[in-house]
């Protein structure tokens, strides 16, 4: 396993963002916080809700149509960014496989016990393939990925909309830069849809959602000796339809102090005060196709399902 993320780096940028997002105004904090063990596991749980629908239909377009992204792509490495337990890969892992081409697979992902767990589960079933997991994180470390030939880089779950436009112009420049003639870049975009539809897949009935949205708050607390009180917050799922984007956002329930201990900071919130902890953006097929572009990437493929709620794109460097 290679490491370009220790753990002495993770709670320093963890120290940075919060000290940065709790006296910003508005004020907020950065998605990546909600996956400890228990908020992956959360997330995991909301996956599976009815009312979430974009992984289940991410995973349907893949059972369609991975045998044509393997015999498009002839890939001989898959890498997959933000990789996870690696679940809806393995369909990808599956078609290259079988079509002959699949040599390696580097899944890459900030957690290095899940990565180990799902690294040992894909040679568990793919006994002959190199297995390279990569701790590191996307933003930062993609200029040290293996040099392998053919590789088709996956960027999967729509994990790209919990970026701002800057934010993503700055990941597709980076995904561009290591690309060589006959890499690939498969990406997964949430598209724009019924408002209520969206609102609900981010505010379900049994409120895993917001244990989810709250989880952050018990990260910093753990982390950075916060006395934050998860119950003294409600979770807030919005549509901002001048960004097409999905905001969640905690909102205090009272006028409240929060000290955060290793910080040496005070924070105080007023009653229905708001902070922002993602947002997640929604495609339209044009500005997928513009912002690949200015990166950079020029698209081939362009795969969805019969409703046309989510899609997978394929691109090449030009």
């Amino acid at each position: 396993m290679e490491i370009y993320l220790d753990p002495g780096a993770f709670a320093e940028q963890l120290a940075t963002d919060v000290r940065a997002g709790l006296t910003a105004t508005p004020k907020a904090l950065p998605p990546k916080y909600f996956y400890d063990a228990h908020g992956s596991d959360l997330f995991d749980r909301i996956t599976r809700l009815p009312e979430y629908y974009p992984t289940r239909t991410e995973r349907s377009i893949l059972e369609l149509h991975a045998g044509e992204i393997a015999a498009v792509t002839g890939a001989e490495t898959l890498v997959e960014l933000g990789s996870g337990t690696s679940e809806k890969t393995r369909l990808l892992l599956r078609a290259l496989r079988d079509a002959g081409t699949l040599e390696r697979f580097v899944p890459f992902d900030v957690d290095p016990a899940v990565l180990k767990d799902a690294s040992s589960a894909v040679s568990d079933e793919f006994p002959s393939l190199d297995v390279e997991p990569v701790v590191g994180d996307f933003e930062k470390h993609l200029g040290e990925l293996p040099r392998h030939p053919r590789r088709v880089l996956a960027f999967l779950g729509s994990t790209i909309g919990n970026l701002d436009p800057v934010q993503r112009h700055g990941f597709l420049t980076a995904v561009r830069g290591p690309l060589t003639e006959g890499d690939c870049f498969l990406l997964g975009t949430d598209l724009v849809k019924s408002i209520d539809r969206l609102v609900a897949a981010y505010d379900d009935a049994q409120g895993v959602t917001a244990a989810f949205n709250k989880n952050v708050l018990t990260v910093v607390n753990r982390d950075l000796g916060g006395d934050f009180d998860p119950a003294a917050f409600e979770h807030v799922a919005m549509w901002d339809d001048a960004n097409e984007w999905i905001e969640m956002r905690l909102r205090s329930l009272r006028d409240q102090p929060v000290r955060i201990e290793s910080l040496d900071l005070d924070v105080h919130f007023a009653r229905g005060e708001e902070m922002r902890t993602e947002i997640s953006a929604k495609f339209r097929p044009e500005r997928v196709v513009e912002e690949l572009a200015a990166a950079g990437l020029r698209l081939t493929q362009w795969w969805t399902d019969a409703d046309g709620d989510f899609a997978l794109s394929l691109s090449v460097p030009v």
